[in-house]
């Protein structure tokens, strides 16, 4: 088969083994929406670059196209990225006031502990002194009542 005047072989374009595949599919693709002839498939298939101005436009209009939805997919992810880190920030800010408030009660609970133990100290301290008097009273009792 001879190659058509206005191509060139896709592999003269210092692409990557895959970067050729790709063009390759999409050259196809992009011809077949376009519509253009039999020929000019077959040219794409042999893997000819077609140098035409129609087969061109309809490649660069194919790559806008597939540009415009990448970009569109790339804003999708970054929004959902966005809200997926907005939930996790909110949801650790409010883990973060919640263990504030936990240390805030746990805080309190000492402090009742500390005041529970003040008063236990007075209140024993209040109880040997009655046992003193207590022994006292006793021993006066003892020497009274003998």
């Amino acid at each position: 088969m001879t190659s058509p005047a206005n191509s060139i072989p896709d592999t003269s374009l210092g692409l990557s083994r895959d970067e050729v595949i790709l063009l390759r599919q999409h050259q196809h693709a992009a011809l077949s929406q376009a519509g253009t002839s039999r020929a000019a498939s077959d040219a794409s298939s042999r893997g000819l670059l077609l140098l035409d101005s129609g087969s061109l436009q309809a490649l660069g209009y194919h790559f806008d196209r597939l540009m415009h939805a990448i970009q569109q997919r790339l804003q999708s992810l970054s929004q959902q990225t966005q809200i997926s880190v907005q939930a996790q920030s909110s949801s650790a800010h409010n883990a973060m006031g919640m263990a504030d408030a936990e240390i805030a009660r746990f805080h309190e609970i000492l402090r009742q502990i500390d005041e529970l133990e003040r008063e236990f100290d007075k209140v024993r301290h209040i109880r040997d002194i009655v046992k003193g008097f207590r022994r006292r009273v006793e021993t006066l009792d003892r020497r009274i009542g003998r």
